[in-house]
């Protein structure tokens, strides 16, 4: 395939959008659902709050820390064959979890082997979407991560649904026959090659440059923050709204709603990404803040109504501030260096991912409510916003929306660090 110049804004990148919507529907959508289970599992395996999060924040974990080897397969194969093979990895998972007869196959089934097939699908396509759109990026995003808000609409009311008629067992024998898409979604995408491409060097230099890149290291710790506390409402709001009093059916369905915000605030971001002056990155602060604030609010509310509102605003905050995350990293490392980027991106952030939601478990188990929990993961949030200012040009006022983000990379990475071992490399 003959090297393009630069990203082409569009043609095949619609497709590429497409099957990235189905694959965080498919990822996403089901892991922010799968608070609907939690109260099952504790009850059918008798165990405590805490070890039942596991579940969720090992497969969340995984999904991450395993994004440096999606990433380097897709650089070698290609980004199709190694999503198809998460997809099939990701519905096995599914399927031995619905034998399990402790928590530990839980652990191994839907963390260890479906978190390994999400690790395969979702860095190696955000990457491969990233290569194909540079002026309407944040857009493209922003419309491929939508599918997270309607999946999460339509499957919190679904699980229930299926537990209520199928059991936890038949239910996820079910989660396994959707999870088979991704395979579907992987044969969408169709690599691009860019001219840069040939300057960066291999993934041992990419990976030896950005470890260098103070910008870089700074934009992942403020991302590990921002992931400790994002999805402890998708785990745990349901479990606080019982206690509360609420009935399941519509604690789950208080999901959706915040479902439908996140959508919205998916496909405004993303417009207002490409479409205000500035850099992207104060964006991403601003949704940071605002849904930390909502986060922490939430053992305040008491009243139906209050905590609709406050499901509402996290809901549109915290999905207006995922497409502008992911546009942030193309302009700090280059499109040439985004399957290495995300993918160590993703590895690092999976420390939040992992003790968020056993964290918010454990004041759960020790404080007797989930007052603590909220407070915590908010605050978390707050911290991460926080970081970002310090990130590169965070205070110009007059910055225009960077049309050729690859150039970038020349000025903010062309260390003598990563030409040495670039040239290491050519001589070998």
């Amino acid at each position: 395939m003959a090297g393009r110049a630069e990203p082409p804004d569009g043609g095949w990148g619609w497709m590429v959008v497409l099957s990235a919507f189905f694959q965080s529907a498919l990822v996403f959508g089901v892991l922010r659902s799968f608070g609907v289970f939690f109260v099952e599992f504790v009850s059918a395996f008798e165990e405590q709050a805490a070890r039942v999060s596991w579940i969720a924040s090992i497969g969340i974990a995984v999904q991450q820390f395993g994004s440096p080897i999606g990433s380097v397969l897709s650089t070698n194969f290609g980004p199709r064959p190694v999503v198809m093979t998460g997809g099939i990895l990701a519905a096995l998972g599914m399927l031995l979890a619905s034998f399990a007869t402790s928590l530990t196959h839980l652990y191994l089934s839907i963390g260890l082997l479906s978190g390994s097939g999400w690790a395969l699908t979702f860095t190696p396509t955000l990457a491969c979407l990233s290569r194909y759109f540079s002026r309407r990026r944040s857009l493209a995003m922003g419309l491929a991560l939508t599918g997270v808000g309607l999946s999460s609409f339509a499957f919190a009311p679904l699980f229930q649904w299926l537990l209520d008629h199928f059991a936890w067992r038949g239910a996820l024998l079910l989660v396994s026959a959707l999870s088979c898409h991704l395979v579907a979604c992987g044969a969408l995408l169709r690599p691009l090659s860019l001219t840069e491409d040939t300057a960066v060097g291999g993934p041992r230099a990419q990976l030896t440059s950005l470890l260098h890149h103070g910008p870089f290291l700074r934009y992942t710790v403020a991302l590990t923050l921002i992931n400790t506390g994002y999805f402890i409402p998708y785990v745990h709001l349901v479990a606080h709204l019982q206690d509360l009093g609420w009935d399941p059916l519509p604690a789950a369905f208080l999901l959706s709603v915040a479902a439908i915000s996140d959508l919205i605030g998916r496909v405004a971001s993303g417009w207002l990404g490409d479409a205000v002056p500035g850099p992207v990155a104060r964006l991403l602060m601003l949704w940071t803040t605002l849904t930390g604030v909502s986060l922490a609010l939430f053992p305040v509310a008491q009243a139906p109504t209050a905590l609709v509102v406050l499901a509402v605003a996290y809901g549109f905050t915290s999905g207006a501030l995922t497409p502008v995350a992911f546009s942030v990293l193309p302009e700090l490392v280059g499109t040439a260096r985004i399957y290495c980027g995300l993918g160590l991106v993703q590895m690092i952030e999976s420390i939040g991912g992992l003790l968020g939601a056993p964290l918010s478990g454990y004041l759960r188990d020790v404080t007797g409510n989930y007052t603590a929990s909220f407070v915590v993961a908010g605050a978390f949030l707050l911290v991460g916003s926080g970081v970002l200012i310090t990130l590169p040009h965070f205070f110009s006022c007059f910055s225009a929306p960077t049309s050729r983000p690859q150039e970038l990379v020349i000025e903010v990475l062309d260390t003598k660090v990563s030409l040495h071992k670039e040239e290491g490399l050519e001589e070998e």
